[in-house]
């Protein structure tokens, strides 16, 4: 009995072994699939999946990102996305401020001013950029920004840019609306500046730094925290539990990690460019500057208040909520909350802190639910692949509330532009943000969703740019908002 009772042992040990064995193969092939494959599938414009050659791309190696754990289908992705981010840079050394983009002497010109346009049509200008030694300049990598508008008629949209990679660009712009067009043009950044700020987005990810406060009985103790943090020093983990976000803080010296009382910005990290950097980033000289624009940038639109909402005052902090307001004439429950770490705008409780994924995930959704999503800037001075690996979990809430309620209406705000000076160049850049917007338009198209085009609407529009737009701006918003969630007059 005991020998046969030791065979059966021996027997099951050697099974196990075997299995491990063949699940050790298994995972190897698969990874020797994920990085040798030489076809691949993206998804196109429409949302579906086409077969194409791999393009490989240097991941960045800020915390571990070229090494998390993607599925093929997340790798093809993020593969695309970054390979249709890739500037376009010129293939040039270092470059002298007199020798850098220009707006001042740089000019556009309508190519077809003189023939009669018809609502629908075409609109082509043609941009030659030059130096401040009034040189052509023979290369591109400038961001440009192009916009028409009518002040008359209250009416503005922005234009497509073509980069000739020659000094020339062009802009196609759609005439969507009839009465006279004007025609405005802005450097955002010269070529020269923008090869710095990639240099920045690449090597400096940690140059906005946050902290949370700690807080046991009398003992307090504030650290800094990151979604990695440099060095050997003990860590506290606050990675999601659900959608594995990283996020950490050094761990206090006289208390427990589970005494974190709320999370808040720490600031801004000085001093991170050289005198010849620094003279790409001058307010009025070559920082959103006009190009030769004629004739005034006039959008106007009259506000409207939404009388019947009434706010409850929960005493929530500004800008972090939660806030509720309730509209009982027409049977309305309006519900706000702040997106989870980073936050950089004002200290925020840790039982605030909550991340959209998992806020979804709460909802049972259906005909009369909608849901709004904005999560953009606080992203802006970090890699690409934290953004990406962010809404890649916001949207697979999102699919997984369509497939359980389809009817639920999901509508998400783009980026919009801002105001731009010397600093704040180095960490919210509508060429960061630019970035950030067309990642969030890939991800999400095809998958069911309404967007918002708050790009659109704050670059056309000529009121001055603001990372908060002005009330008429947000009315626009809000009225296309609400054509999505009322597409019927009722």
């Amino acid at each position: 009995m005991w020998i046969n009772f030791f065979k059966l042992r021996l027997f099951c040990c050697l099974l196990a072994v075997l299995m491990v064995v063949v699940l050790v193969v298994n995972v190897t092939q698969v990874e020797y699939l994920d990085h040798e494959t030489a076809s691949a599938t993206f998804i196109d414009s429409g949302g579906q999946f086409v077969s194409s050659q791999v393009i490989r791309i240097s991941r960045n190696p800020y915390c571990g990102y070229e090494r998390q754990i993607l599925s093929s289908r997340e790798r093809l992705e993020e593969d695309s996305l970054l390979a249709a981010l890739q500037w376009q840079e010129p293939d040039v050394g270092p470059v002298p401020f007199l020798k850098s983009t220009d707006p001042s002497s740089s000019y556009f010109v309508i190519l077809n001013s003189a023939a009669f346009f018809r609502v629908g049509s075409q609109l082509e200008v043609l941009v030659h950029v030059q130096d401040f030694q009034r040189k052509p300049k023979k290369y591109g990598g400038d961001y440009l920004q192009a916009r028409i508008h009518s002040p008359k008629l209250q009416a503005g949209a922005v234009g497509r840019v073509v980069d000739y990679q020659n000094g020339f660009y062009k802009v196609f712009f759609t005439l969507l609306w009839p009465g006279q067009v004007k025609v405005s043009i802005s450097l955002v950044h010269p070529s020269e500046g923008i090869r710095v700020l990639q240099y920045l987005q690449e090597k400096k990810p940690d140059r906005v730094y946050f902290k949370s406060l700690f807080r046991s009985g009398r003992i307090s103790e504030t650290t800094e925290c990151n979604v990695c943090l440099p060095g050997s020093l003990p860590l506290c983990n606050f990675t999601d539990l659900y959608t594995g976000e990283p996020w950490f803080c050094f761990k206090p010296k006289k208390l427990p990690c589970s005494s974190r009382i709320n999370h808040f910005k720490g600031g801004y990290v000085k001093g991170l460019l050289t005198a010849t950097e620094n003279a790409f980033f001058q307010s009025g000289v070559n920082i959103k500057m006009p190009i030769n624009s004629s004739g005034p940038d006039w959008v106007t639109v009259i506000p409207r208040n939404i009388k019947d909402l009434v706010e409850f005052n929960l005493g929530s902090p500004k800008n972090v909520g939660p806030f509720l307001a309730v509209d009982q004439k027409h049977n309305i429950l309006l519900k706000y909350r702040c997106h989870g770490p980073p936050i950089r705008f004002t200290t925020v409780f840790s039982s605030d802190l909550r991340y959209v994924a998992n806020e979804l995930n709460g909802i049972v959704g259906g005909k009369n639910t909608v849901v709004a999503i904005a999560v953009w800037s606080h992203f802006s001075t970090f890699p690409l692949e934290v953004y990406i690996r962010r809404l890649r979990n916001i949207r697979r809430a999102v699919v997984q509330l369509l497939d359980r309620s389809p009817k639920t209406v999901v509508v998400i705000r783009t980026a919009n532009v801002q105001e731009l000076g010397p600093e704040i160049s180095l960490f919210n850049s509508d060429w960061y943000n630019f970035q950030l917007d067309t990642i969030l338009r890939k991800m999400f198209s095809g998958v069911g969703v309404y967007l918002v085009d708050a790009w659109e609407m704050t670059l056309a529009h000529y009121l001055p740019h603001k990372l908060h737009p002005d009330e008429v701006i947000v009315k626009n918003q809000v009225d296309m908002f609400l054509s999505f969630v009322c597409p019927l007059e009722t």
